[in-house]
């Protein structure tokens, strides 16, 4: 819907805003992995444009990690645990539990490594899609970048004219 530059609050130096396009409560495995890779998008262009990134996606992180984990925990769209689902326990975080503070979980810490390991590996392969996609169109993301630079925001008409080549 609207991609700024201009910083809001303590935390976002720029946002890409998203509206969906309907009332949803359903959401399908592509679409979740689709939200995944627009959280990634910002880390990636860092990485192509300057070859570093810095601390500015932090945020972006924490929540395609949340997406991804909770893909296979509580979703069943995993592939090495398959239809069982290992809900976050919720919980007062202040008090303490007989797995420290914070609440446990009903599950091994083979069954956690499990759940680790994919969301590690969903991620990695989202970010080598979004690679693969932001080289395509280096070109593309640098005048998009110049336009920001100039605009300070850009509204979805005149990005996706941009995207198109219009």
């Amino acid at each position: 819907h609207k991609i700024s530059i201009i910083p809001r609050g303590l935390a976002a130096l720029g946002y890409t805003q998203q509206r969906p396009t309907e009332d949803r409560y359903l959401m399908s495995a592509s679409e979740l992995l689709a939200k995944i890779d627009v959280l990634l998008g910002g880390r990636v262009a860092e990485e192509i444009m300057f070859d570093s990134v810095t601390t500015g996606a932090g945020n972006d992180l924490v929540r395609a990690t949340d997406i991804a984990r909770a893909m296979i925990v509580e979703y069943g769209m995993g592939k090495t645990l398959g239809l069982s689902t290992y809900p976050r326990q919720r919980g007062p975080v202040f008090l303490p539990t007989e797995h420290g503070f914070g609440g446990g979980r009903d599950y091994s810490d083979d069954t956690a490594a499990r759940i680790d390991a994919e969301t590690k590996e969903i991620l990695e392969q989202r970010e080598q899609h979004v690679l693969g996609m932001l080289r395509a169109k280096k070109e593309t993301l640098v005048v998009i970048a110049e336009k920001l630079l100039e605009k300070e925001v850009l509204m979805e008409e005149e990005f996706v004219g941009m995207v198109n080549g219009d």
